[in-house]
């Protein structure tokens, strides 16, 4: 996700909801890790406020309180069926990740068929490399690389990001990649993007690559746009337009 969600207090929880849909899962284990904000305790209340209406199990990673909370991070992101990541620093975020050995744990995780999740930092975190603001200014810092390409946030909403997105992917300090706005996101089947959606008709993703010629070009992709989301459940429209793809990764299991 560009952006969006919880964590951004959007009306709508339909991003949300497609992430419990695409677990394929009825009653689907989700873990929201908040590292890259330093786990706030204010998105913990709205992780819980948005997810516990719904027929799930969430839990809270917080790596800065491991010994209050006794939990083994690697185990209990293999046990989830998702993991959602929330925006904040990239850099840091990736930094305490590999002290704990979370960096190789949910690699394990999605190679096992979870679904990773996230806006922002947590989004751009699954690529090659991002456009972070960690140092204050926007600037290319490299991602986990699970996922081809590279992807810059808050298209519209932080308008300095784009500039130094297109200049990366110019130069090739960056691979060609996407630029998501808030409320849009990228469904991806493995590597393979399968397509670009919306939680409200502006959202937008970009789609950059060099054009040989010392800049880029680029294509505003076709983004669908989500049906609204319930309070109690999500919309089973959505789980039935992401049907191939769940029955590729849960076996052709329903999740409703």
């Amino acid at each position: 996700m560009g952006g969006g969600g919880f964590t951004m207090y959007e009306r709508t929880p339909a991003l949300d909801a497609l992430v419990l849909a695409l677990t394929g899962k009825r009653v689907p284990k989700i873990c929201f890790l908040p590292t890259a904000s330093g786990d706030p305790s204010d998105q913990v209340s709205r992780f819980h406020d948005r997810f516990s209406a719904w027929p799930c199990e969430p839990s809270i990673l917080s790596l800065f309180h491991l010994a209050r909370d006794r939990i083994d991070p690697v185990d209990h992101l293999l046990a989830q069926d998702a993991i959602y990541v929330g925006g904040g620093s990239m850099r840091n975020m990736l930094a305490v990740w590999r002290e704990h050995g979370v960096d190789e744990a949910v690699r394990a995780a999605w190679e096992s068929g979870v679904v990773l999740a996230g806006l922002s930092a947590g989004a751009m975190c699954w690529f090659q490399g991002g456009v972070s603001m960690s140092g204050g200014r926007p600037e290319a810092v490299p991602g986990l690389g699970l996922l081809p390409g590279s992807l810059s946030v808050h298209l519209d909403g932080e308008s300095e990001r784009l500039p130094v997105f297109r200049d990366a992917v110019a130069s090739r300090a960056l691979p060609a990649g996407y630029a998501a706005g808030d409320g849009a996101a990228l469904v991806f089947a493995g590597r393979e993007l399968a397509e670009c959606v919306g939680s409200h008709a502006t959202a937008r993703v970009l789609r950059l690559v060099p054009d040989g010629r010392g800049g880029v070009d680029e294509l505003e992709l076709t983004v669908r746009l989500l049906e609204p989301a319930g309070a109690s459940k999500p919309p089973p429209g959505e789980a039935l337009a992401v049907g191939e793809m769940r029955d590729l990764r849960a076996g052709g299991s329903r999740w409703r």
